[in-house]
């Protein structure tokens, strides 16, 4: 069967009075022109001379010069453009009709709202079109609809600017509770004393990166903080795991071997004794009770993870969302080069997360850099691979590292790792040390976890 174009009969939405009114409020009184620019652009005009006349206010404005009839109309005559916006007598009537008590903000949420309505229409006709056309691979095209919609909405959740009281007026519990620093919200515990301490726990709308070199632990890291508030009995919460690179059944065994303090190298060949194997069916049956949740689906994208994580913090309390890990997922749509997806992908996890209100753990590849830097090989910011915007976006961003991996012949170094905290945006930076139990694949706090475990920077 032949494949039918569609079309849009109706007219799009607009609503050309408050436009006009907009236009005729700055010519009356260019103070308000500060009041539009900061929400409007010259796009969120439906009428094309509309547009041009708030572009030329808007260049009048940056130059620092009055905006009035006269001053706008030798802006439009310098542009070639007086005669296609109706000449001055058009620019004349702009303010006819409106009224002496006018609520421009008003217009102005009228003239967005429409904006946006034109905006997702002209997307979703598009999306229409190319599927019609049937010449792009499909997921492509899913692609780029994701990106677009992803992007249309971030550009309108703006949030205005807010004053102290207002900030209090709004916080739960007002004033009290807000200079009541045991009342004040406090993140969720990873289960790492000195980590908590320094970071005041995960919380909700912050992104977490931890990076590593290949073998250093940072999956089981993740699953160790994932294992903890997850079966925490006081107040268990449900943890989404997205495994790009393992299979579930292979976190599942690592998780569970980590949890009954079972070497998983037996628990592989089947070599178990009485106890380890009790150890074993007692750890199973919390993780089983545990609202533990795990997606090993490959070629993993924004999208996919946003769709999953709503719904599954509908159904229950989640607490955390772990990524595993970043350079793995994919990018949809064209970039020009990696750089720029792992950049696109680490600012949606972030949006992601500020609009869900959940903390993401994000785990991250680092590049070859310490391993071929003399001396210290501790990593830097700089040694994130494709690291693009990753540090910026990032509330915090911690280094695993193990000594023992470069020295494996000194024994003072054997069992000990340090969480290198190399960028909080609420707190200090510094170094924690922790003891890894290699046959476990497991990470606890040090037996004398003090203060002396802490290391600031240099």
């Amino acid at each position: 069967m032949p494949v039918r174009d569609l079309t849009i009969d109706q007219p799009l939405p607009d609503n050309l009075e408050a436009e006009r009114l907009i236009l005729g409020a700055i010519m009356s009184n260019e103070s308000a022109f500060v009041q539009v620019a900061g929400t409007l652009t010259a796009d969120d005009f439906s009428l094309e001379k509309h547009k041009r006349i708030f572009q030329r206010m808007a260049d009048l404005h940056e130059r620092g010069e009055k905006i009035d009839r006269v001053t706008l109309a030798n802006e439009l005559m310098k542009q070639g453009q007086l005669q296609s916006v109706d000449g001055l007598s058009y620019l004349v009537s702009l303010d006819d009709g409106l009224p002496q008590l006018y609520n421009i903000e008003s217009y102005v949420n009228i003239v967005k709202e429409k904006s946006l309505l034109r905006r997702i229409i002209k997307l979703s006709q598009d999306t229409i079109n190319r599927c019609l056309a049937s010449n792009e691979d499909p997921k492509q095209i899913l692609g780029a609809f994701e990106d677009a919609l992803i992007k249309l909405g971030d550009t309108q959740n703006k949030s205005t600017l807010a004053s102290p009281a207002q900030i209090i007026a709004e916080y739960e519990g007002g004033i009290n509770a807000f200079l009541d620093t045991s009342k004040r919200i406090k993140g969720i515990s990873t289960g790492f004393l000195k980590f908590d301490e320094m970071t005041g726990g995960l919380r909700g709308g912050e992104l977490f990166i931890v990076a590593a070199r290949p073998a250093m632990g940072k999956t089981a890291f993740a699953l160790n903080v994932a294992q903890h508030i997850a079966t925490n009995p006081a107040n268990p919460k449900a943890v989404a795991i997205f495994s790009l690179e393992m299979s579930k059944e292979s976190l599942l065994t690592r998780m569970l071997c980590a949890a009954a303090r079972v070497d998983q190298q037996r628990f592989r060949a089947g070599y178990l004794n009485a106890d380890e194997r009790r150890s074993l069916h007692e750890a199973m049956y919390r993780l089983v009770e545990a609202p533990l949740f795990i997606d090993d689906t490959a070629g993993t994208n924004l999208m996919d993870v946003h769709s999953k994580v709503r719904r599954l913090k509908a159904e229950h309390d989640l607490g955390l969302v772990i990524i595993d890990y970043l350079q793995l997922m994919q990018g949809r749509g064209r970039f020009e080069n990696r750089v720029q997806e792992i950049s696109s992908l680490s600012r949606g996890l972030k949006l992601m997360s500020k609009e869900l209100d959940v903390p993401f753990l994000v785990l991250s590849q680092l590049s070859r850099a310490p391993e071929t830097r003399p001396g210290d090989h501790r990593p830097m910011l700089s040694d994130l691979r494709e690291s693009g915007s990753i540090e910026q976006d990032a509330d915090l961003v911690a280094f695993i590292f193990r000594e023992e991996v470069y020295r494996p012949d000194k024994e003072s170094l054997k069992g000990i790792a340090e969480l290198i905290l190399a960028k909080q945006r609420n707190g200090p930076t510094g170094r924690i040390k922790l003891a890894f139990l290699n046959r476990y694949t497991k990470f606890e706090n040090l037996a004398t976890d003090t203060g002396e475990d802490e290391a600031p920077f240099d």
